[in-house]
């Protein structure tokens, strides 16, 4: 089977157990899950049980598929993903968002937590993302073309929609949640960078760095996508402060700012 024909029998599947095509998809990043059970008259899914579905084995990751409303819209969340350094080929790690594509899922809020580059993002900042610096080693698009996902060769200079990023600056002031803008940096992992790695990062124009988020903004732009990706600061990359980087504090930061990255993700789907 093709990837876009195990794609199809996922979405088939997912379609029979939620009903309705949802009007919009969140992947939700480390010890950001908690987003999900925000979600009215939820149907929660183990990733185990879909079709073709990667696990996702990283902790702060709980790997099911969550269906519900938010804000009167129908939502589907994913809580926790697969990611290059777990082993998965770029195919595996997009297989998800080829599965919202195929549904059907025309609007995509990507969620990360992330490290701070850019000295003047506080930790447990919310950064909105401008662009993005694929330095993962590869491109989820690389290999046999299967038109029926997109264009070969599908534009990227508009990965993040102006448009959802204008909707969020506004919801942010109108909710009051502090957020900034910048540059994310896509890396393999699993190690954290070195403080020689976030100097160069910082010199070509990162201001966060994590290890998600850029194959999915690709794979869902060439599908037709319009993305929105907010990073969480959850820790200083090494050698913007003194102290070791772990992974435990970077879930625990993120579960500390969840309820305001709620709001606003609450209030961007309630003007979508």
């Amino acid at each position: 089977m093709t990837t876009y024909d195990t794609a199809r029998e996922a979405a088939g599947w997912i379609r029979g157990a939620i009903g309705d095509v949802p009007d919009v998809a969140l992947i939700l990043g480390s010890g950001l899950g908690t987003v999900a059970d925000a979600l009215e008259g939820a149907v929660s899914i183990p990733y185990a049980r879909i079709p073709h579905w990667p696990p996702s084995g990283v902790v702060g990751h709980d790997g099911r598929l969550v269906a519900g409303a938010l804000r009167g819209r129908r939502a589907l969340a994913l809580a926790g993903r697969a990611h290059l350094y777990e082993g998965h080929s770029p195919q595996a790690v997009t297989f998800a968002t080829r599965v919202l594509g195929v549904l059907g899922v025309k609007t995509l809020l990507v969620t990360n937590a992330a490290g701070g580059v850019n000295a003047l993002l506080p930790q447990g900042a919310l950064m909105i993302v401008d662009d993005h610096l694929n330095l993962t080693g590869t491109n989820p698009l690389a290999g046999p073309h299967d038109e029926r996902f997109g264009a070969r060769f599908p534009d990227m200079s508009e990965v993040y929609s102006s448009r959802l990023r204008a909707i969020a600056d506004d919801v942010a002031r109108d909710r009051r949640v502090a957020v900034h803008h910048g540059v994310y940096a896509g890396l393999l992992g699993p190690s954290y960078e070195t403080p020689a790695e976030i100097r160069y990062l910082r010199t070509i124009g990162a201001d966060a760095v994590g290890m998600s988020t850029v194959s999915e903004a690709i794979v869902a732009r060439q599908m037709g996508m319009e993305v929105l990706a907010i990073s969480c600061i959850t820790n200083m990359a090494a050698g913007v402060l003194t102290g070791p980087v772990a992974h435990e504090d970077v879930v625990a930061v993120a579960g500390r700012v969840g309820a305001q990255f709620l709001s606003l993700l609450e209030g961007i789907v309630d003007r979508l």
